[in-house]
């Protein structure tokens, strides 16, 4: 029997969230420093071709990613739950239980993508040299699907455990052998060739071994994970519980690369300079997010545990002090975005173009960067309190009732700026909706102790 217990129920918890956000938020900067490495050494090889295929394959790897956090999402849910009602041996099955469910989805990713490739990035509106520079990096990135998966959700598991001082390092150890493996693959040294974008993917793909393989040893160590053979019954049981979560999860995440995969055909449609400015831009705004994702990953297991404990005071203290955080965070970094885009775009890229385009988007999105958060926030309540479909539903909203119809309307204008106003538009409007509809709902429930009405 593990023996994890439930770390997020006791204490003050604007403390707790606090001490365990500032344990994460050198993992959730290395999360960043992936895309950003990746973005940096790739934008050295010069010319537009390289980060517009850079662009081009986000998309994709926004998709898998989000499969991935769906169905971790499932697992840290129903785990912090069973730790909330002090019942480890359950959570331990539902991390044994659920790491096979992901590696069996990552193989089955990578066969359809390595399938499907040369088709779906003709579709995203990819060409000539740029659609080669996609093949190459894609082609390798695919076998990394299976120790990707692995990585990610095995961090989870250690962060909804409690342990986020191991989930960040492990994050770290990644991000670090990362940046060592980029230049060496990307540029060549020794006797070791230079293998441009498709060196990055190798070097993504070995950091992404690494990390998974210390994760796995770790939760075995911490008895979450264990290889003997768990009876049909109750593998399949645990997979439905982890389910009912990971399917609106993924539903309700796979909106986003959808939603990026029409907004980057837009994009295309502005020439390859506008898809490799976005690209970059895109990357360089997830810095602003590195504290208040730090705190947002430590909102949902937080909120799951103390609601699986029945301590829904305890929820409400989570939702608010996380909210006013991200609040003031955000504001703060957008204006630094805003003021400084100029100096802060001639780092990425020496074309001009593309930096003329960089600034235009660090100029208009920086100003909903806080109601993004405050969104992301909602969804996570709903999904720690057992409602995963509600947070599919506003996601839904935002992507395909707001996102795609407004950046539509901006091509059909022929407006490059208009695509970043209708950004910006629709994460005000949803950010608001969420958070009215969230602080009603955490409003709602009973005094601490008592049961859920079944209506």
């Amino acid at each position: 029997m593990s023996s994890i217990r439930a770390e997020y129920i006791h204490g003050p918890v604007g403390t707790t969230m606090l001490k365990t956000a500032c344990a994460m938020l050198a993992g959730t900067l290395a999360m960043s420093g992936y895309n950003i490495a990746d973005t940096f050494f790739v934008g050295q090889l010069g010319g537009e071709a390289p980060l517009a295929a850079m662009g081009f394959t986000f998309p994709v790897v926004m998709l898998v990613g989000c499969i991935f956090h769906g169905t971790g999402g499932g697992i840290m849910a129903t785990m912090a739950h069973a730790l909330g009602r002090n019942d480890s041996k359950q959570a331990a099955l539902l991390v044994s239980s659920g790491l096979l469910l992901v590696s069996i989805i990552a193989v089955l990713l990578a066969a359809i993508g390595i399938l499907s490739a040369d088709w779906l990035f003709a579709a995203f509106g990819a060409e000539g040299e740029t659609l080669v520079q996609v093949r190459r990096y894609m082609d390798v990135w695919y076998f990394g699907c299976f120790t990707a998966g692995l990585s990610m959700e095995g961090n989870k598991a250690l962060i909804a455990a409690g342990k986020p001082k191991s989930a960040s390092s492990m994050t770290i150890l990644g991000m670090l052998v990362n940046i060592v493996l980029d230049p060496l693959f990307i540029f060549g040294f020794g006797p070791v060739p230079g293998m441009g974008i498709r060196g990055a993917a190798i070097a993504t793909v070995l950091s992404q071994m690494v990390s998974a393989v210390v994760i796995i040893f770790i939760l075995r160590q911490a008895e979450l994970l264990h290889f003997r053979r768990i009876a049909l019954p109750r593998l399949f049981e645990a997979w439905r519980t982890i389910i009912r979560y990971a399917i609106p999860g993924i539903l309700g995440m796979l909106l986003f690369p959808i939603g990026n995969a029409v907004t980057t055909r837009i994009t295309a449609s502005f020439g390859d300079a506008a898809v490799a400015a976005v690209s970059a831009a895109t990357r360089l705004e997830m810095v602003a997010f590195v504290f208040p994702m730090a705190v947002g990953i430590t909102l949902m297991p937080m909120i799951a545990q103390n609601y699986g404990a029945k301590l829904y005071s305890r929820v409400r203290q989570c939702l608010r002090f996380a909210i006013g955080t991200a609040a003031f965070f955000l504001i703060a970094m957008g204006a630094v975005f805003i003021i400084f885009a100029p100096k802060i775009v001639v780092f990425f890229t020496p074309e001009q173009s593309v930096q003329e385009i960089m600034v235009m988007y660090l100029r208009i999105i920086p100003y909903g960067l806080f109601m993004v958060e405050i969104f992301r926030f909602a969804g996570f309540a709903f999904t720690g309190c057992g409602r995963p479909s509600t947070d599919a539903w506003l996601k839904a909203t935002r992507i395909i009732g707001m996102h795609i119809p407004l950046s539509l309307l901006a091509m059909v204008l022929g407006s490059l700026p208009g695509l970043f106003w209708a950004r910006l538009a629709s994460d005000i409007l949803s950010g608001i909706i969420a958070l009215i509809l969230a602080w009603r709902f955490v409003h709602r429930l009973p005094a601490d102790g008592q049961d859920i009405s079944p209506a």
